[in-house]
């Protein structure tokens, strides 16, 4: 089948200009004598129109140019689809696209796009809602919060809000129990004190940092990182460690009572969130609840990559 392609470009996402950006998409798709539309994406973040015109107009490939968020809403319409997912990264994290190694060049990225081979990759749940890529509960969701609410957008901005609230933060009790079928103890349940806990299918937190540096987009596992209890110091260094892969992955955690990092990998678990954390799903602030069920989704839509 002819390949057909619908470009949806976020108007907002990131800070860069779209203008020349469509310009550019015009002039290298008619290159690659390739039939497409270019499409606005959707304020409310709903797509489920694609599924309906995607099998009207036979469209095989759906090419989002923005950010984390808007991958994310796209994706949970297209799951079970067979249409291919590409992504131009225009966000102000991109992580799913930094995790596929898709370049930020749009230019790059289109070379992906039309060369590039789609394979399956997994997602996730967190009580329903779908994630493609990263949720965190706690500091980082707070972040996501007051992100959200700044005029302008960006990396700069990004780390001026982080700065603003990694001193003032505090700690969240959470209660954590693991679901590890098949092993001799099914359930692990244990409690902590955490700054905030990242659940990850691939290993990017945004902006080329890697908050888990194990994780694969289709091994369907979930990273768990629980940065727990700690002075301030010490936990800025655990973290940095994190990012440079200094601590060890564990297939369950081990050491509970200690202070530092938890890394380690299962297909589901729940969080109890008494002190009602706040959340974020791929950067995009959420509600919080007080009990969060998350368990993998394995192979849910393929995605162009190198």
């Amino acid at each position: 089948m002819p390949r057909k392609i619908i470009y949806l470009i976020n108007p907002i996402s990131g800070t860069q200009g779209k203008s020349s950006l469509q310009e550019l998409i015009s002039r290298r798709t008619r290159q690659e004598s390739i039939e497409f539309s270019i499409l606005p994406t959707n304020a409310e973040g709903n797509y489920d129109f694609l599924i309906p015109h995607i099998a009207r107009e036979k469209v095989t490939d759906i090419v989002i140019c923005g950010g984390d968020g808007t991958v994310n809403a796209v994706a949970a319409a297209l799951q079970g689809s067979s249409v291919r997912v590409g992504i131009i990264p225009m966000g102000s994290g991109n992580g799913l696209a930094f995790a596929a190694k898709i370049p930020r060049a749009p230019s790059r990225a289109l070379d992906v796009i039309f060369a590039g081979q789609a394979s399956y990759i997994d997602a996730f749940t967190i009580n329903g809602q779908f994630s493609c890529m990263l949720c965190g509960i706690g500091f980082d969701a707070k972040v996501a919060h007051e992100f959200a609410r700044q005029p302008k957008r960006g990396l700069q901005t990004y780390i001026k809000v982080s700065l603003a609230n990694f001193l003032s933060a505090g700690f969240y009790p959470f209660t954590i129990d693991l679901q590890t079928p098949g092993a001799t103890s099914p359930h692990t349940a244990f409690q902590t004190e955490a700054f905030f806990i990242s659940i990850a299918n691939g290993n990017q937190f945004g902006n080329n940092i890697t908050i888990a540096p194990r994780a694969s987009l289709s091994d369907g596992l979930l990273d768990i990182v629980i940065v727990k209890k700690m002075h301030k110091l010490r936990m800025f260094i655990a973290v940095i460690r994190q990012v440079w892969g200094g601590n060890p992955l564990q297939t369950t955690p081990k050491d509970l009572s200690g202070k530092g990092v938890l890394y380690f990998q299962v297909p589901a678990l729940t969080i109890g969130n008494s002190r009602q954390a706040p959340l974020h799903i791929d950067g995009e602030p959420k509600d919080t609840a007080a009990r969060f069920d998350i368990r993998i989704a394995p192979k849910v839509f393929q995605l162009i990559q190198p």
